[in-house]
């Protein structure tokens, strides 16, 4: 076997090749992963262009290999760690905390002030790469209905899933959700799956949206004036947390996934003034499993977000904006190719 691999690495703003590199080793209590998928993500697309919050703050420095939505098949374990994982196909959390602190000893690791990030921060290299190195207690085995496609679309779908499951609403609830990425649309499936009635609010085209069977598509000019008992903000809109205050019914909940490139400002009189209810969502670490058995079954179906899988040798367009020729806001990559 080969003592390097090819890998997607990102040297500073703009700037990224297609390298050689050493294959990683699983040491103890890692394993090595042979990636057969991997997203492509507005995090990865903020390190691209050099505006991540992280290179700012010391967490992240170039250069790094990107990639935290990932599916592949576990190759070697490391010392310490159970052989039955050799031959499984897996995903794996993108947050890795150091398992000690009062915050991971309280199952919130996802928060740990020294965790590390894969593909982000920290350090630890992603998996835009033929393989990857990550901690075995991170791993999520893949049932057989779960093929790579889908697993790559786990960590998305664990934030998604987090996202409805927090605005509590259910059938004869009517949540809407705001901005019809690649987050939105599919906390909008879990919505739906848990038999809310759901609308959609974005700015131009809305095609793909109703494609997938959301028939409730609004622009700002056309939503109509219904009571919303939940709103979730999925855009990177300075405005849109304050427009989801205003726009949920009093004693309703709001939900905030989508991170803003600027401050954005909410007025806490209307919070109380209406009883509502805020709640903010960082990473998909507590939903992983429940997303994966949600897939396996069926009840939800992102295949038709991907719009496209391409080589490593693309990556850098994909960052750079360029569109691929399905309508999907998803892109996969596939290390093999």
């Amino acid at each position: 076997m080969s003592s390097t691999m090819r890998a997607f690495v990102l040297t500073g703003p703009g700037e990224c090749s297609v390298q050689e590199v050493p294959v990683p080793r699983a040491v103890a209590g890692e394993v090595v992963v042979d990636v057969e998928r991997a997203g492509v993500c507005g995090t990865d697309v903020e390190f691209f262009t050099g505006e991540m919050t992280y290179l700012h703050q010391g967490h992240s420095v170039y250069p790094m290999r990107l990639g935290h939505e990932w599916a592949g098949t576990v190759t070697a374990v490391g010392e310490g760690v159970d052989p039955a994982w050799l031959g499984r196909r897996v995903m794996g959390d993108t947050m890795l905390g150091d398992r000690t602190c009062r915050r991971c000893r309280k199952g919130h690791q996802h928060t740990c002030e020294q965790r590390q990030e894969v593909g982000i921060r920290g350090g630890r290299a992603g998996a835009l790469a033929e393989r990857l190195a990550v901690p075995a207690w991170s791993l999520h085995a893949l049932p057989d209905a779960v093929d790579a496609v889908l697993g790559a679309l786990v960590e998305p779908g664990g934030n998604a899933l987090r996202a409805a499951r927090a605005t509590g609403a259910g059938p004869g609830d009517r949540a809407l959700v705001l901005g019809p990425g690649t987050i939105g649309l599919l906390t909008a499936m879990f919505l739906r799956a848990a038999g809310a009635e759901v609308h959609v609010l974005g700015v131009g085209s809305l095609e793909f949206a109703r494609g997938l069977g959301f028939a409730n598509t609004w622009t700002r000019e056309t939503l109509p004036s219904l009571p919303f008992d939940a709103v979730v903000d999925a855009t990177g809109a300075a405005g849109s947390p304050a427009l989801a205050v205003e726009l949920v019914e009093p004693a309703g909940r709001v939900v905030y996934i989508g991170l803003s490139g600027r401050p954005s400002r909410i007025d806490t009189r209307e919070l109380v003034l209406k009883d509502v209810t805020a709640v903010g969502v960082l990473s998909a670490s507590p939903g992983l499993a429940e997303t994966i058995t949600a897939y396996a079954s069926g009840a939800v179906d992102p295949r038709p977000l991907v719009a496209a899988t391409v080589g490593l040798g693309e990556v850098g367009a994909v960052l750079a904006g360029e569109r691929t020729d399905g309508a999907g806001p998803k892109v996969h990559i596939d290390p093999r190719r």
